[in-house]
C-alpha cells in the first residue's frame, strides 16, 4: 500500500504535478495562433478568417502565413503585364480575388460558391470579404510567403496594402511561440 501524503494525493501523483508545473514554467509560447493556409478553396478561406477572428476576439495575437493556392486571399487585382508567358498562364487560372475562389467540394463551374454566398446571406453570416477586412481591422498579420510569389510570378503590387512578405522563417518564427499552430 502507498503512503499518501497529509493532502490525501499520492506522492507519484504529486511528483508528476510538481515536474508539469515546472515545465509550464519554461513554456515560451505566447498567447497567439499562427495558421499557414495552403488552400484556394473559398469555404477554407472562410473557416481560416472564422478561426483567426474568433482567436483575436479572444485577445490572441493571430499570424497568417498564405502560400500557394492560399496566396488568391491577398490578391487586390490581377497583373499579366512583365510576366512570362507561364506566369500569365497561373495568372488567369488562379482566382483573381478571395471572393472569386471556388468551394472545394460541389463547385460545378462557380455555381457551389454562388449556391454557398447565397446561403450564407440568406442566414445572415458574414461575407467573405467583410471577414477579411474585420480580420484586417483586428490587427491579423496577413505573411504573404515570397517563394511562392516567386514561383506563381505574383508580385507584391498584385497585393493588397498592409501585407508582410516572409518566407518560412518568418512562419516557423511565429510558430515557435505560438500556443496554437493550424494548416489549413
Amino acid at each position: 500500500m502507498k503512503v499518501k501524503e497529509r493532502s490525501g494525493i499520492d506522492p507519484a501523483i504529486q511528483a508528476y504535478i510538481d515536474a508539469r508545473l515546472e515545465e509550464a514554467k519554461g513554456d515560451r509560447r505566447e498567447n497567439r495562433v499562427t495558421m499557414v493556409v495552403f488552400s484556394g478553396d473559398l469555404d477554407r478561406q472562410l473557416a481560416s478568417l472564422v478561426i483567426a477572428t474568433g482567436a483575436a476576439a479572444m485577445g490572441m495575437d493571430v499570424s497568417v502565413f498564405y502560400t500557394f493556392w492560399g496566396l488568391g486571399a491577398l490578391k487586390k487585382r490581377r497583373r499579366l503585364k512583365g510576366k512570362t508567358l507561364k506566369e500569365k498562364m497561373f495568372a488567369l487560372m488562379t482566382p483573381r480575388k478571395l471572393s472569386s475562389m471556388p468551394v472545394s467540394k460541389l463547385n460545378f463551374g462557380g455555381v457551389g460558391r454562388v449556391l454557398l454566398k447565397s446561403m450564407m446571406n440568406d442566414k445572415q453570416v458574414t461575407s467573405i470579404d467583410e471577414l477579411f477586412s474585420m480580420a484586417r481591422e483586428m490587427g491579423i498579420k496577413f505573411v504573404a510567403c515570397t517563394m511562392s510569389m516567386d514561383v506563381m510570378g505574383i508580385t507584391q503590387e498584385e497585393l493588397m496594402d498592409g501585407v508582410t512578405l516572409g518566407g518560412v522563417a518568418t512562419f516557423l518564427g511565429d510558430a515557435a511561440c505560438s500556443r496554437v499552430s493550424l494548416f489549413i
